[in-house]
């Protein structure tokens, strides 16, 4: 059924030439498009042919079907090198985005292209970008059987073939706690630095973040030294008003979903609790963040309140320590970057999204961020990132 894209189809732009590289860049938000065989042979034998699987719809679109229901957004925001002339709201078959979306070898040639030197990749819509698709199986040994088949997949085909290029985060179990930790366990022991959460669990049918319940999981991540990593709309999107364009409305709102779920983690006290947790903000920007420090000091300094159970930690020193923060560029807000500390921002190019800088995520750093000192570009660009999720750097690193 699926076929290798074709870059002379009019669908794609011309096939770029690798971009100068002046910039070492760790990307800490890319996708992964799930291929068609990632759960072949991969659960057990009385689960397999329940596994998800591609299937051709009515329309000719490949979708996922799982326990009988489609999930259409296999591609739909796999839009990198295509012509924007071209790009619809609906499913892209695999022929019709870039190999590099969902191929190891080809996403590495993408990266080289682009100069980038590593990268994070979260997971695409059939596990709703934290595993929460999963979890909510009706059968929930399937469910289990499937989050760990995905985990198995992206330690051996994604992250082993290029260790040094690919920043290994997981997924894991989130209908019980217990084994959620465990499989946090299970991954940290072979290498996996990272896992996604979804940033407001309380909307996606599961207990709020203020919740005991998520203690297994939290205490693993801290004991393991894994990332949560919390990735805009993994608990879904904004309130979309009748007769609104969702597309453009939703992309607009990115940051104030960022703001509000970071709010949530920051007041939950479990960097409080679990002092080494360490927490990053994925594809909302930095521009809300120096907002938050404000109104955190203020509640302390002016309404005389915030202080109880952070064991004597301000709330706004907290978010400074514990949280990690992911920009595009920012440009009207990099001004603010040492209000939120240079340590504790990163680099994005959000490939292959509709919002994502490929193939030419160095001149963008060079527009936007060229005039900043050397030491911070470093920081910001590979430093942070290779420090957070203890990832190799190249031999020399620019600028």
């Amino acid at each position: 059924m699926t076929t290798t894209a074709d870059p002379s189809s009019d669908l794609f732009l011309p096939e770029p030439e690798p971009r100068e590289v002046k910039y070492t860049i760790i990307s800490v938000d890319d996708h992964l498009v799930e291929p068609p065989h990632m759960f072949e042979g991969r659960l057990p034998s009385k689960l397999q042919d329940r596994a998800p699987k591609i299937i051709e719809n009515d329309k000719g679109h490949e979708v996922w079907e799982f326990e009988g229901q489609q999930h259409f957004q296999v591609g739909q925001n796999a839009v990198a090198g295509r012509r924007p002339e071209t790009v619809k709201i609906e499913p892209f078959r695999y022929d019709q985005m870039r190999r590099g979306c969902w191929d190891i070898d080809a996403r590495i040639r993408d990266m080289d292209i682009n100069g980038v030197w590593a990268s994070v990749n979260f997971p695409s819509m059939i596990t709703g970008f934290c595993g929460r698709v999963f979890s909510h199986a009706k059968d929930q040994e399937l469910g289990l059987a499937v989050t760990r088949a995905w985990n198995d997949w992206m330690y051996e085909e994604w992250w082993q073939p290029y260790p040094e290029r690919s920043i290994p985060m997981g997924i894991t179990w989130l209908s019980d706690p217990e084994i959620g930790a465990e499989e946090i366990r299970r991954n940290a022991a072979r290498g996996f630095t990272a896992v996604t959460l979804p940033e407001r669990p309380h909307r996606i049918f599961l207990p709020s973040v203020f919740d005991t319940y998520w203690e297994p999981i939290i205490a693993a991540c801290a004991e393991t030294d894994t990332v949560i990593c919390l990735h805009v709309g993994s608990s879904g999107m904004c309130d979309f008003p009748e007769k609104c364009p969702p597309l453009q409305l939703g992309a607009t709102l990115f940051g104030q979903l960022s703001l509000t779920a970071c709010a949530e983690w920051v007041w939950s006290g479990w960097a409080a609790k679990y002092p080494n947790l360490k927490i990053a903000m994925s594809e909302g920007g930095i521009g809300w963040v120096g907002m938050l420090i404000d109104r955190l000091d203020n509640i302390v300094d002016r309404s005389g309140y915030g202080m109880d159970g952070f064991d004597g930690v301000r709330p706004a020193d907290l978010l400074r320590r514990n949280f990690w923060f992911c920009t595009i560029d920012d440009p009207s807000t990099i001004s603010t970057r040492h209000a939120i500390g240079v340590d504790h921002i990163m680099f994005e190019t959000d490939y292959p999204h509709g919002d994502g800088t490929w193939p030419d995520s160095q001149k963008v750093v060079e527009k936007f961020w060229g005039d900043l000192p050397v030491d911070e570009l470093r920081k910001m660009l590979h430093q942070n990132a290779a420090e957070l999720f203890r990832h190799p750097l190249p031999e020399h690193c620019l600028p």
